[in-house]
């Protein structure tokens, strides 16, 4: 679900219900691609369907470039296709059984709907004869990549965690400090609203921003094991009690004015709930760690002149949670068709292992604002622009204890659109927390 950085929300949202019975050429002319795409020379190549937009786009085809001008023989033969439209057309061609060789996904429950399907091959063995691949790689972004044990995708690209937030000159002006409790938080939120300040912006109209702070609230009361109970499919999970406790928390954040008027009314995909952030008219703001591109582009010298404070989720009262713990994407994953020929099985593990986090596209991606999801590029986030931001990234992501997936992502397409509607009514308080969990109850294990 990649976009360019400019508009990177759109990256981290899983695109909920996709039509079936569409042909495959259809799909194919819809998406603008190339077309159809062809394994490598004489057979022994690998299809690989990546996102298009810039410079994201430039990012993946230079990876792909370099791994063919040493593989003269086995070459990756790539397509790139808008995020929407690969979402329809990756299902489709597994469907037709006409899937690339390498199958890209976001982990969690749709990686978890191709494996029970058989339609991608365990990289268990493998990553256990590769150790060099697996001990490069972020300890944290394997937990998507795992379904019942076995490691199903080798994890790539960047690390997105959610991160608070906060404009200094606003606090500077209010003359308070960030929130390191949600005490704290409840403290600050009527001192903003005394000075005409919305102590949080929000883009509530786009759902997965408002289930940022139950991800956090759930984990930081309860621990992971809330939500993982409600991923294994465990009967009423939703009801723990952990939980009902971090749904009524959120409606008391609403009820006191937390989020900035209209709140339900505001896209995050228009950028609309940061402008409030970097022009002073929000004081904090949850979002992932995409937004800092965004805010530095779009904010004028808010970024650069020192004016945007960032910080881990503070901790709760008496919680369970590790304050280490973060949510939200541990990387991007690549699959192995298991319907792909034994050759082109081969060039696809020669590219993982030879093509994906090489040096040139590492730096790419620091370059381009993100952390890769490897492991050891400190010295190259130090030398960077952005170097507070990137090393403060880069230790969310490999210090947190537990670094749990979107619960949209990580939630099969039904369960998720279920989560997604009634997170809108939790937070325009039409249904109470036990209502949330009874009808989040009912779509458990779908």
């Amino acid at each position: 679900m990649e976009i360019p950085l400019s508009r990177r929300p759109l990256s981290r949202r899983t695109v909920l219900g996709v039509a079936a019975g569409v042909p495959l050429s259809a799909a194919l002319a819809a998406c603008g691609s190339s077309g159809p795409t062809k394994s490598g020379a004489d057979g022994k190549g690998a299809t690989y369907w990546y996102l298009s937009g810039q410079p994201d786009e430039d990012v993946r085809a230079n990876a792909v470039k370099a791994f063919n001008k040493v593989h003269p023989k086995t070459q990756i033969v790539g397509t790139s296709f808008q995020n929407d439209a690969f979402k329809t057309k990756i299902k489709t061609a597994i469907g037709a059984g006409k899937a690339p060789t390498i199958i890209k996904s976001w982990g969690g429950g749709t990686l978890r709907s191709y494996v029970e399907a058989d339609q991608v091959e365990d990289l268990t063995p493998w990553f256990e004869q590769h150790p060099e691949v697996k001990n490069k790689i972020f300890p944290t972004a394997f937990a998507a990549a795992t379904v019942s044990g076995k490691i199903y995708a080798m994890p790539v690209e960047r690390v997105q965690p959610i991160i608070l937030y906060y404009n200094k000159k606003v606090f500077d002006k209010v003359g308070v400090e960030p929130p390191q409790s949600w005490d704290d938080i409840m403290a600050l939120v009527p001192k903003f609203n005394a000075k005409g300040i919305a102590p949080f912006s929000l883009g509530g109209q786009s759902r997965w921003t408002n289930m940022m702070w139950l991800e956090f609230l759930f984990d930081r009361i309860g621990g992971p094991e809330v939500f993982q109970a409600v991923f294994d499919g465990e009967k009423n999970a939703w009801s723990n009690p952990a939980a009902i406790k971090a749904l009524g928390m959120v409606q008391d954040l609403v009820k006191a004015r937390g989020f900035i008027k209209g709140f339900s009314s505001i896209t995050a995909d228009s950028n609309a709930d940061q402008a409030l952030l970097y022009t002073g008219k929000a004081a904090m703001m949850l979002h992932g760690s995409w937004s800092y591109g965004i805010q530095k582009h779009d904010g004028g010298d808010f970024v650069s002149s020192g004016g945007l404070g960032f910080m881990n989720f503070p901790p709760v009262a008496g919680g369970k949670g590790d304050p280490s713990n973060t949510v939200g994407n541990p990387g991007e994953y690549l699959s192995i068709s298991s319907k792909a020929s034994a050759a082109e099985q081969k060039t696809a593990k020669e590219f993982f292992a030879q093509g994906m986090l090489q040096d040139a596209e590492v730096k790419a991606w620091i370059d381009g604002g993100g952390v890769p999801v490897k492991l050891g590029t400190e010295k190259l986030l130090a030398a960077s622009k952005d170097a507070a931001f990137l090393q403060f990234t880069y230790d969310i992501a490999t210090k947190a204890k537990t670094f749990s997936q979107s619960w949209d992502q990580a939630l099969s397409p039904t369960a998720a659109e279920t989560l997604l509607d009634n997170i809108v009514k939790l937070f325009q308080l039409s249904i109470s927390p036990k209502q949330f969990a009874a009808n989040l109850n009912e779509v458990i294990g779908t």
